[in-house]
């Protein structure tokens, strides 16, 4: 029992974690987000509300600066100040903006935001527990060995997640007569407007698939619709 005693406390730690996680997350949007009014934007998400058979899409500007969209645990769909003013001065266009809109919704629809806020806390977990373990036979380096493990598999889950939501999308999109060019337009901006290089860190430790494997992915895509 007691070899078990630090994998239970890392369990319960995790759980905890796991409800302060949302708790923090649900107060913090709803302390920094009003909901999206503008008329050109809900032309479009009233074309996938359409296409998803239901009254509508309601889509929040969060007030943070970075350039981002989001889904919240409870379903809601956010894309951040940063973001909107890109659309606003015409660096993404209204039909890019409405390609992340259709990528959250893939990401609520596929069961990854609530997922996601669980893995945080499961990874917590895991890199407590790894850390315990681990420390009893080389305590130097255990906190860099957790960590290093816990990102691995933290970043193979994310990069699986953006894969399986860029197919919602497209599938969305195209319903709804908006088509894919835009979901891979946005792509090959998304590094300038984010302001990162893909370079700084190894394809296998970054928790988004690399912009041309991402375009990739959806021409396969289409070229399959295509066929059939």
């Amino acid at each position: 029992m007691l070899r078990l005693t630090p994998i239970l406390l890392a369990l319960a730690y995790g759980i905890v974690m796991y409800r302060i996680s949302i708790w923090r997350t649900h107060k913090e949007l709803d302390a920094k987000s009003t909901e999206l009014a503008d008329r050109k934007m809900k032309a479009l998400t009233d074309r996938m509300a359409a296409a998803l058979e239901i009254p509508r899409i309601p889509v929040f500007i969060y007030e943070i600066d970075p350039v981002n969209g989001l889904a919240a645990p409870d379903g809601r769909i956010f894309i951040t100040r940063g973001f909107y003013r890109k659309y606003q001065s015409g660096e993404v266009s209204d039909a890019e903006l409405a390609s992340v809109i259709a990528h959250e919704l893939g990401h609520v629809a596929l069961g990854h935001a609530k997922r996601r806020m669980i893995d945080f806390s499961g990874q917590n977990a895991l890199r407590t527990a790894l850390m315990m373990i681990v420390g009893r036979y080389i305590p130097l380096i255990s906190g860099w060995i957790a960590d290093m493990l816990t990102s691995l598999l933290a970043a193979r889950l994310s990069r699986g997640d953006e894969y399986e939501a860029d197919e919602y999308a497209a599938a969305l999109l195209t319903k709804a007569g908006i088509g894919v060019e835009p979901q891979k337009s946005l792509f090959l901006k998304l590094e300038a407007l984010t302001q990162q290089r893909a370079g700084m860190a190894p394809a296998w430790l970054m928790s988004h698939p690399k912009t041309e494997e991402r375009i990739a992915a959806l021409e396969n895509l289409e070229s399959r619709w295509n066929k059939t």
